[in-house]
């Protein structure tokens, strides 16, 4: 029988919708990572490392060969959506839109302590120049009027 295999490494990143701190309290914050990373478990996403500050998560997941990387993000979002209004936020929304990279096995604990460090590297820079870096780094063009959306 033929076998399909895959060594494919994801760095996900999106934001609270216009960057609300909804995630400032880490006693909610951490709660969320956490489910975040259940969420990935159930849709054979191994998690690596779930982190973020106030505004914004990043996800870095071991990614399966039979997931698309929308469908993924969609499922993130709309169960953690679904759990943070179950908990009384009532007003909670993700942003429309996420960046996925690609991350080489050989650069998966670079990556892993970059998220692990969100708060310390947040002091410095914005979550809009963060990912700005990211876009450019990885030779992506976008619109600045639809990039925060």
């Amino acid at each position: 029988m033929p076998q399909s295999l895959a060594a494919v490494y994801l760095h996900l990143v999106f934001s609270t919708r216009d960057r609300r701190p909804f995630l400032a309290d880490k006693a909610l914050r951490d709660p969320m990572h956490a489910y975040l990373g259940g969420i990935a478990r159930t849709l054979e996403c191994e998690p690596i490392r779930v982190g973020g500050v106030e505004d914004h998560v990043h996800l870095l997941v071991g990614f399966p060969r039979t997931l698309s990387v929308a469908d993924l993000i969609k499922e993130l979002k709309r169960v953690s959506t679904l759990k943070m209004r179950d908990d009384g936020h009532a007003d909670f929304f993700w942003q429309s839109g996420y960046g996925a990279f690609s991350v080489s096995k050989s650069n998966l604990p670079e990556v892993a302590r970059y998220i692990e460090n969100q708060e310390e590297h947040h002091r410095h820079l914005s979550f809009q120049d963060e990912y700005r870096a990211f876009l450019k780094k990885h030779d992506l063009v976008w619109d600045e009027r639809h990039v925060w959306e």
